[in-house]
């Protein structure tokens, strides 16, 4: 069982950056996966990015691509969001996930969540 927490969120005018972390104790190896999701009010679920726990390879939505850097720490054991040109369209609960393999976009394979860390983009 792996915990996760979330933390960084906040408001932030367009354009701004935030940097959300996402600090994870308990069993994680090679074999994890780390994503990020966002849920938008009245909205599915959707992919954000991840990275590979021992290969390190990320993946972006399209949306985000160029704005967001995922990345992570292995001695502390947390991953990373840097949020940069954020957009009114941001606006939502990021949630941190982890999976054992390679990251996938579909939220049902994920088998940790954290309790999410809300994100607001004023226009």
């Amino acid at each position: 069982q792996v915990q996760l927490v979330e933390s960084g969120g906040g408001l932030v005018q367009a354009g701004g950056s935030l940097r959300l972390s996402c600090a994870a104790s308990g069993r994680t190896d090679s074999e994890t996966s780390m994503a990020w999701f966002r849920q938008a009010p009245g909205k599915e679920r959707e992919f954000v990015a991840g990275i590979g726990w021992s290969v390190r390879a990320t993946h972006y939505a399209d949306s985000v691509k160029g704005r967001f850097t995922v990345s992570r720490d292995s001695a502390k054991n947390t991953m990373y969001l840097q949020m940069n040109a954020l957009k009114p369209e941001d606006t939502a609960v990021y949630y941190c996930a982890t999976r054992t393999g390679v990251v996938l976009t579909g939220p049902h394979v994920y088998i940790n969540w954290g309790q999410g860390t809300q994100v607001t983009v004023a226009s």
